[in-house]
C-alpha cells in the first residue's frame, strides 16, 4: 500500500482485524492455545505473543514519527525470537492481557500521532522506508493474516473484500519489485494484477480470498490455474 494515504485510511481495517484476532483468542480455552497452527513449528501461543509484540514493535514506529529520533521496530532478529519463545511461556490469563493491552496501547498512540507527523518517514523490520501513514497497514496485515493462522474459525472469506484486494495489491507490488517469483497475471472479478517476474506469466484466477491466501502462502484452495501449468513455487511474501 501506498504511505502517501490519509491518516485513518486503514485504521478501520486495522480495527477489524484486531477484533477478528482478539475474538478468536477469547473463544480458545486455555488449554487450546497449545494447539498447532496453520504456520509450522507454532502453536497458538506463538501466534499470540507474536501478535501483542509486533504491536509494540510499531509503536516504537509511531514513537520515531512523533518525535523524529529513530526507534527500530526490533533491536535484533535474535532478541524478537527470543521475546516471543519467552511470551509463549506465560500463564494464559497474562498472554490474554498481553495481546489486548498492546493492541489498545497502539490504537492509542496512532490516535494521538500530530498530524504533520504522518508523513515522517520511518523504517520496518524489513528495511524498507516507509511515511507513518503505513503503520496502520502494516497492523492490519498482521492481525487478519495471524486471525486466520490461529486455526480457530477465521479464514480469509471473514474479511472484507475490500481488505483482501489490498492485500493482494500490496503483495504483487513487493513480489514484482523483488523479481525473486515466476512471472504471474492474477484476476478476480474485474481485478487483474499482474507480477513481474521470470518466464511467461502464470494465468491465476479465483475469488479476492483466495488469491489472498495463496498468495500469503497458505494454500491454493479455490484457484484456477490457467495454461495447463504447474503451481509456481512462491518466495515469502514478508
Amino acid at each position: 500500500m501506498s504511505g502517501t494515504a490519509a491518516p485513518g485510511a486503514y485504521r478501520s481495517w486495522m480495527d477489524t482485524g484486531t477484533a477478528l484476532f482478539t475474538r478468536s483468542v477469547e473463544r480458545l480455552p486455555d488449554t487450546g492455545l497449545d494447539a498447532a497452527t496453520r504456520l509450522p513449528g507454532w502453536s497458538r501461543r506463538h501466534v499470540i505473543a507474536h501478535v501483542s509484540l509486533n504491536a509494540e514493535a510499531l509503536r516504537r514506529l509511531v514513537r520515531w514519527a512523533s518525535t523524529g529520533e529513530p526507534t527500530p521496530m526490533y533491536s535484533s532478529a535474535g532478541q524478537r525470537a527470543r521475546d516471543i519463545e519467552d511470551a509463549v511461556t506465560w500463564p494464559a490469563g497474562r498472554l490474554r492481557s498481553f495481546v489486548e493491552s498492546t493492541a489498545a496501547q497502539l490504537a492509542a498512540d496512532l490516535d494521538l500521532l500530530p498530524q504533520a507527523r504522518w508523513t515522517a518517514e520511518v523504517v520496518t523490520a524489513q528495511g524498507r522506508t516507509v511515511a507513518a501513514t503505513e503503520i496502520g497497514w502494516m497492523r492490519t496485515r498482521e492481525v487478519a493474516v495471524h486471525a486466520v493462522d490461529l486455526a480457530a474459525g477465521v479464514d480469509f472469506e471473514d474479511l472484507p473484500e475490500e481488505l483482501c484486494i489490498a492485500l493482494i495489491t500490496d503483495i504483487t507490488r513487493l513480489r514484482s519489485a523483488r523479481g525473486h517469483d515466476p512471472a504471474l497475471q492474477l484476476s478476480s472479478g474485474d481485478h487483474t494484477w499482474p507480477v513481474t517476474g521470470d518466464g511467461p506469466p502464470v494465468r491465476i484466477s479465483g475469488s479476492a480470498a483466495a488469491l489472498a491466501r495463496w498468495l500469503t502462502g497458505r494454500g491454493t484452495f479455490g484457484l484456477v490455474i490457467r495454461d495447463d501449468r504447474s503451481w509456481p513455487a512462491l518466495t515469502p511474501w514478508l
